[in-house]
């Protein structure tokens, strides 16, 4: 999360909007990825870098999910600062792991009373929030951040953190308290690669671990020197070591001097999350998200990985034939996220041109009509119905009317015509000038309706 030493902020590459589909979000600024999977969607819990910060300025944490890799629900931010009465500043990289039918955040904050970064614990029943604070008081405290947990198949969590340090402990299976003593991982060269040039810090350890296991083997990949950081990795046959280098998994690149790596599996392939400065705007304190599919090497290695602009394939097709959220998008241009009056998000401070696309659309046989849950206190406007790009193939046109408030919602419906097999639709947002109005939900009808699907789970705006 934050490299110990000052410098340059990067200029950042921004990607084209009509072929990207990485940084995952558009909407905000966001860095320091912790994905998790949970019952078939893909949950990414981030930090938030403030608009022109010069600093780490982040006051709360957001989160996404997917069912597909590229099409991303935007849950908002269900836990921050104030979450926590004892925190005073400094929401910096956390990681989410389910537990117990619950589901626990662990966050580095800035203790009120001690001025140190302290380990706080959330918690909640749904992985989309909210978030409490689960005992009140730091887990854990010795100044240093970056707290990643991993549960081990016999059912013994512990808890990694550290900069410029690494620590472990082992916790109770409440995970909100912990047996033994805070013991230190000793930062070898063997065992975390050699450093040229920094005496105090002699290996490549610099901070924001994760650790994960498969087919018995130990990894923690970590942000690596600085700065600007890598991503490189280590291996052990046990959660507490002894670790051996292994390597770099992402070269330094990206626009930001900072990274921070996450990797899960899901539906058959592997995912390494990072982030860069790629958006307009972006550096080494505006930073943003991104994911790109890898595959292990034979031996279990981690290949060299790098960043893209076009980021993972799609893993599945999104069905518009049920609600979806106008907040779940794969990439958007000009558009804001906000909570709507009842729960949830909706799309808003919508000028003549914004448009959102959701990719790799399944219309089947062929979609016949658009509806639109939409409200507006300023002078309405247009939805083009576009296939294949913001300018692409118009299928239809449903026309908004002023409802007389940004959260007095009504419907809309229009014919459509060509919306067949599957396609990238993009939502076209026309009018005026100023802000035309918001979208809640949309959702198609058609011969291929009747082969249902599922809304997005743990979206209270879904009625």
């Amino acid at each position: 999360m934050l490299c110990a030493l000052a410098v340059v902020v990067l200029t950042a590459a921004v990607p084209s909007a009509a072929r990207a589909d990485n940084p995952i979000v558009q909407t905000v600024y966001t860095a320091d990825p912790a994905p998790l999977v949970h019952n078939g969607r893909v949950y990414l819990y981030t930090g938030h870098d403030e608009d022109n910060s010069t600093y780490f300025t982040m006051k709360e944490w957001r989160v996404y999910s997917s069912a597909d890799m590229v099409n991303w629900t935007d849950h908002g931010s269900p836990m921050n600062l104030g979450t926590f009465s004892w925190a005073s500043a400094n929401a910096w990289a956390g990681q989410v792991v389910a537990r117990n039918g619950k589901f626990y955040w662990y966050v580095p904050v800035t203790n009120r009373s001690t001025g140190r970064m302290a380990i706080g614990v959330g918690v909640a029943t749904s992985p989309t929030g909210p978030f409490t604070d689960a005992i009140g008081r730091p887990l854990a405290e010795n100044g240093e951040i970056d707290p990643t947990v991993f549960i081990d198949d016999d059912g013994q969590a512990y808890l990694y953190w550290g900069n410029p340090n690494l620590w472990y402990v082992r916790l109770n299976a409440d995970m909100i308290s912990y047996s033994g003593a805070v013991t230190q991982i000793p930062l070898t060269t063997a065992g975390f690669g050699t450093r040229t040039g920094t005496a105090n810090r002699p290996t490549l350890y610099e901070e924001g671990p994760w650790v994960y296991k498969r087919n018995g083997l130990y990894y923690n990949v970590f942000a690596a020197k600085c700065c600007s950081e890598f991503i490189g990795y280590s291996t052990a046959p046990g959660p507490t070591g002894p670790w051996t280098y292994r390597g770099t998994v992402m070269a330094t690149q990206g626009g930001s001097f900072t990274n921070h790596a996450g990797i899960v599996d899901f539906n058959g392939g592997s995912y390494f999350f990072y982030h860069n400065g790629a958006l307009p705007g972006g550096g080494g304190y505006t930073r943003s998200v991104a994911v790109e599919k890898f595959s292990y090497n034979g031996d279990g290695t981690l290949p060299a990985i790098t960043m893209t602009s076009a980021g993972a394939a799609q893993n599945g097709t999104l069905n518009p034939y049920v609600r979806q959220e106008a907040e779940t998008m794969a990439w958007s241009s000009g558009v804001e996220t906000e909570p709507a009056s009842g729960g949830g998000l909706n799309v808003g401070y919508l000028d003549n041109g914004d448009y959102v696309k959701v990719k790799g659309v399944a219309f089947g046989s062929g979609a016949t009509s658009f509806t639109a849950r939409v409200a507006s206190a300023g002078a309405g406007g247009r939805i083009e119905v576009r296939l294949g790009g913001p300018t692409g193939t118009l299928a239809g046109t449903c026309t908004v009317p002023v409802t007389g408030g940004w959260q007095t919602w009504t419907t809309v419906s229009c014919p459509v015509s060509g919306a067949t097999g599957t396609r990238d639709l993009y939502l076209r947002f026309t009018g005026g000038s100023g802000y035309l109005f918001n979208v809640d939900s949309w959702q198609f009808a058609g011969a291929s309706a009747a082969r249902g699907g599922a809304p997005v789970p743990g979206d209270a705006s879904m009625r």
